[in-house]
């Protein structure tokens, strides 16, 4: 099953609201299996097939459990979303604590692991639920993409104090330029049969065009 990875995650993982709510604690299985559950149907039907109710049936649990566990589902599919990418290793944490000698190989890493046909049907789901249901791009945007794009500056940032970029780059440009890229390159794939080897092509360009030095990695 695609969704394997869930299986894998860190069970000290903060699940659903905060706000400091007492009782009994929860039941990380619980958690899990509602968010291997909200993932599913997001990427199988998007948003408007991913109810509440829905995503309960397919957990195993009453929708009580969902409503303790979640304000609302644009929250719950945020955060399954963001599960799911930190499970494949590419956190935060990652970025800020991989040395700048090393950024150019975190990058390209991150070619192989977002070119996987299932986290670019989760970019297309997400994208594409931008018209209908602008609360989910909203929540996930504020929640869970923020940070990781702070964690992109903060990473340039050490990679131009360290003298590997020129001193006048622009970094919010040049992070905007590095997204921007890969997200097109999801959406609009080439038509070859390796899309992970065309994405790190394409990224070793625009990191050779931007002014890193790529030699030691590029073919």
């Amino acid at each position: 099953m695609m969704y394997r990875i869930f299986t894998n995650m860190v069970t000290s993982t903060k699940f659903g609201n905060s706000g400091g709510q007492t009782g009994r604690p929860r039941n990380p299985v619980v958690d899990q299996a509602i968010l291997r559950a909200a993932l599913e149907l997001f990427i199988e039907n998007g948003v408007a097939g991913a109810s509440i109710e829905r995503i309960a049936k397919r957990a195993g649990v009453a929708k009580t459990s969902v409503y303790r566990r979640w304000s609302s589902r644009e929250a719950l599919l945020a955060q399954a979303i963001e599960v799911f990418r930190n499970a494949t290793g590419f956190t935060t944490d990652l970025v800020d604590n991989t040395p700048p000698r090393d950024f150019v190989k975190l990058l390209l890493g991150a070619c192989e692991m977002i070119a996987r046909p299932e986290i670019r049907r989760l970019t297309a789901r997400l994208i594409g639920s931008i018209p209908d249901f602008p609360k989910l791009i909203e929540v996930y945007r504020e929640t869970y993409f923020l940070p990781r794009r702070q964690a992109l500056d903060r990473a340039l940032e050490r990679v131009r104090a360290a003298g590997l970029l020129a001193g006048d780059v622009d970094l919010e440009a040049l992070a905007d330029m590095i997204i921007g890229a890969v997200m097109y390159r999801l959406i609009m794939p080439l038509s070859g049969e390796n899309p992970a080897s065309e994405l790190r092509d394409h990224m070793i360009g625009l990191l050779r065009q931007a002014g890193f030095d790529v030699s030691a990695v590029a073919r």
